[in-house]
């Protein structure tokens, strides 16, 4: 396949596919509790990966291996995660979680800098700054009173969004530096099933676990696990693996402007002209990120 498929679509590709999950939440929520939903969820995703492992022949890592790769999947699906789907679940919009969990790009590119030694030229601090102001003007907004629903929030609200903030961050972090050796289909059923444990012991402990089986939870949960926990993890994995994280977690910064235009179109929460900038401005932080440098010139 010619370069721009993989420069261009797949990002492109996994940025709509992650947005998506916000708007799955917000259909499933009112039908089931958040970590009971999220074991329901995992434990679907493993029937289909289960039979591409089978038919990819996937290779199992060893105990060591595998023991990294069940802690990112704590981070990058529990935390991350059980966060969102909490702070859905008690009253923050779809749009607010994920602007706030936008900020993850920043946050990413200090920790890869601190664990992993990763150089970040002036441009790409730049262009993640760039992102994070963009990002600063639709939460600007959000508190401004222009949006609905976004003031008054409890602040536990922002305490899951900030450990879905911590989670995926780190998480991609840890994954780099621990995880790109692994088998991506047998790795992300090892991180599912830690994953799994996690929010299986969060239901018995703080919730009730009874669910509403009706058609909208049904469909929800259909695209949660085959849209996103199939589908945008697989790409997510991947397109780690190939990059460096602080240049993967900048396209996260698209994220936010996605969710916006979904929640517009399905739930009527306006966009006012500072959101749309700031949507503007993310763009531009995120093309000085991922931009490749310049070539250096051959010796001889």
């Amino acid at each position: 396949m010619p370069p721009v498929f993989f420069s261009f679509f797949v990002p492109a590709l996994f940025v709509w596919l992650w947005s998506t999950g916000f708007i799955g939440a917000k259909y499933g929520l009112p039908y089931a509790e958040p970590f009971t939903l999220l074991f329901i969820r995992m434990l679907l995703t493993l029937i289909p990966l289960a039979v591409l492992a089978i038919v990819m022949r996937a290779r199992w890592p060893g105990w060591r291996s595998a023991g990294h790769v069940a802690v990112t999947g704590i981070l990058v699906h529990g935390c991350y995660l059980g966060g969102v789907f909490y702070a859905i679940d008690q009253g923050m919009s779809s749009g607010l979680v994920s602007l706030i969990v936008g900020l993850q790009p920043l946050v990413t590119a200090l920790a890869a800098v601190v664990f992993l030694g990763e150089a970040v030229s002036g441009k790409q601090w730049a262009g993640l700054v760039l992102g994070l102001a963009g990002v600063a003007l639709v939460i600007a907004e959000k508190f401004g009173g222009t949006s609905t629903g976004d003031t008054g929030l409890p602040g536990l609200t922002l305490v899951w969004a900030g450990l879905a903030l911590i989670g995926i961050s780190i998480g991609t972090v840890y994954q780099k530096r621990f995880g790109t050796s692994v088998d991506l289909v047998s790795g992300t059923m090892i991180q599912y099933t830690a994953a799994a444990v996690l929010f299986g012991v969060g239901a018995m402990v703080l919730e009730s676990r009874s669910v509403e089986w009706s058609l909208q939870f049904k469909l929800a949960l259909g695209w949660l696990v085959f849209g996103l926990s199939v589908s945008a993890i697989l790409l997510l994995m991947w397109l780690i693996r190939r990059g460096a994280a602080s240049q993967v977690a900048s396209l996260f910064y698209l994220v936010p402007p996605v969710t916006a235009l979904e929640a517009f179109i399905l739930f009527d929460e306006r966009l006012g002209p500072m959101a749309m900038a700031g949507g503007v401005v993310a763009v531009a932080g995120v093309a000085l990120v991922v931009a490749p440098g310049p070539r250096k010139a051959r010796s001889g």
